[in-house]
């Protein structure tokens, strides 16, 4: 995994943006090694039952999903969540082993990599989000790390919770 914190200052912009949502990625798998099955399916938060370890990867996966295929690229949702169960990413996770979840995600995350190497960053997004804006490559990208580095904080917690674990990625 990349450090961000070990990055030449001369870096472009476009490099500085994918390693800092390739090391998020990273960290949140990372924080994964050694969950144990049950583990990774367990609810330990009573308001959140259903941030769980796996929940929460495949929760990552469908968010990336949906901002580079539905929002960039237009493409129809096929999304798993509704508008009566908008977190069901979440709720079917557990059905799924962790490594399945991760490996998807990681396969996936690589195909994202490519799209991005392929498109400009102020590209504009052929869908719009809401109030019918259009954002850019750029703000995708910014987004994303975003979301990625707040799930990870949730995953630090889980782990924590789940076998006393802790980490500095």
């Amino acid at each position: 995994m990349t450090r961000i914190d070990d990055t030449p200052p001369a870096w472009d912009e476009r490099t500085q943006l994918t390693t800092f949502l390739d090391y998020t990625r990273a960290s949140a798998c990372a924080k994964c090694e050694g969950v144990s099955a049950e583990n990774a399916r367990k609810a330990l938060l009573p308001g959140s039952p259903l941030m769980t370890v796996s929940g929460l990867i495949n929760h990552l996966r469908w968010v990336e999903y949906y901002w580079f295929q539905v929002v960039f690229l237009g493409e129809e949702d096929q999304a798993p969540m509704t508008d009566e169960d908008p977190d069901r990413e979440m709720r079917i996770a557990v059905g799924f082993p962790l490594a399945q979840l991760l490996d998807e995600y990681m396969e996936q995350s690589a195909r994202y990599r490519e799209l991005v190497a392929e498109n400009a960053l102020d590209q504009q997004a052929a869908g719009t989000i809401r109030g019918g804006l259009r954002v850019d490559l750029r703000w995708i990208l910014l987004h994303l790390t975003e979301e990625t580095a707040r799930h990870n904080g949730h995953l630090d917690i889980l782990r924590e919770m789940l076998d006393g674990t802790t980490g500095h990625y």
